[in-house]
């Protein structure tokens, strides 16, 4: 059973603080940087791999410490994620940030996880996350891939035009609800085109 609650994090107004410079740091700061260009990321490492440093270069919200994990670098932090190659160290940094009540990844240890960083996909303001509950990053992956390739980039046109129509209903929010719903319920019955939804917005 999955138990997991999904929630979009503004992370260009949290403070997020990356363990590690290796491999799978990198991932986890690309991750980041593809769900936000302005995430806010300190990182603390005693090596970065030059893959790591390219990805950082010219990002102004990201900040390299070379050094060793130590505790005070969790002091003004939101979320921790931990992807040194030490699990020792991992675990360390897993307790150290629940002692201070702080949400925690550990890099391919979901039983010491508060949060998954699963695979996104974003089109415009549309954006969909998808998790296996720990089980396979791979499969999650996979599913982003197929997303990707499914869903028009026309897409955030009919959002914006959704959101424009919405502006204009003058009723109480049960109006507005079903308003809505009449509206987008072709979604649900295969009517993808977005030229489709932007017609009927038009009669309206």
């Amino acid at each position: 059973m999955n138990h997991l609650y999904p929630i979009f994090l503004k992370v260009h107004e949290l403070n997020v603080l990356l363990i590690g410079g290796g491999f799978v740091a990198t991932e986890k700061l690309e991750f980041l940087l593809k769900s936000n260009p302005e995430a806010q990321v300190t990182v603390v490492s005693k090596f970065f791999r030059p893959e790591f440093l390219e990805l950082a270069k010219g990002k102004e919200t990201v900040t390299l410490i070379e050094d060793s994990y130590h505790e005070k670098y969790l002091g003004g932090k939101h979320i921790v994620i931990a992807a040194t190659d030490d699990k020792a160290v991992n675990r360390q940094i897993r307790n150290e940030a629940k002692e201070r009540f702080l949400l925690v990844n550990v890099a391919d240890t979901p039983e010491l996880c508060d949060f998954y960083l699963g695979g996104i996909v974003t089109k415009g303001n549309l954006k969909i996350a998808i998790s296996t509950n720990g089980k396979s990053p791979t499969t999650a992956k996979r599913l982003r891939q197929l997303l990707e390739e499914v869903l028009p980039d026309e897409i955030d046109d009919l959002l914006e035009n959704l959101n424009s129509y919405r502006a204009t209903l003058k009723g109480d929010f049960e109006y507005k609800v079903k308003a809505m719903n009449e509206v987008t319920e072709g979604l649900v019955r295969g009517e993808t085109r977005p030229e489709r939804k932007e017609a009927r917005l038009e009669k309206l």
